[in-house]
C-alpha cells in the first residue's frame, strides 16, 4: 500500500487550517476569513494549543507554543507553515 503525498501548497495548508479552525470554533468553514485574528472569533489558549498540536503531527514540526499569537490569522499561519513545508 503506498502513501500518498501530502499537499503543501498554499492553498491546501489554507483549506485544511480553515477546516480545522471552524472546528474548533464550532462554526461554518465558509464564515472565517484568512485575514481576521483567531482571537476575534473566539479562540481560546486552550483551543489554539490543540490547533499547534494538530499542526505539529499533520506537518511532522516542532513548533512553538505562541504560534497562534505570532502568526494571528489564518492567512499569517499559512504563509508561515508554507515557508517550512511547501515543496516537501
Amino acid at each position: 500500500m503506498s502513501e500518498t503525498a501530502l499537499d503543501t501548497s498554499a492553498e491546501a495548508i489554507a483549506d485544511w487550517l480553515t477546516g480545522r479552525v471552524a472546528y474548533y470554533l464550532d462554526r461554518p468553514a465558509a464564515e472565517l476569513r484568512p485575514d481576521v485574528k483567531l482571537v476575534e472569533y473566539g479562540l481560546d489558549s486552550v483551543y489554539g494549543m490543540s490547533l499547534i498540536t494538530e499542526i505539529e503531527d499533520r506537518f511532522d514540526l516542532e513548533l512553538e507554543s505562541t504560534l497562534a499569537w505570532d502568526h494571528p490569522t489564518i492567512a499569517a499561519i499559512t504563509g508561515y507553515l508554507h515557508t517550512l513545508v511547501g515543496g516537501r
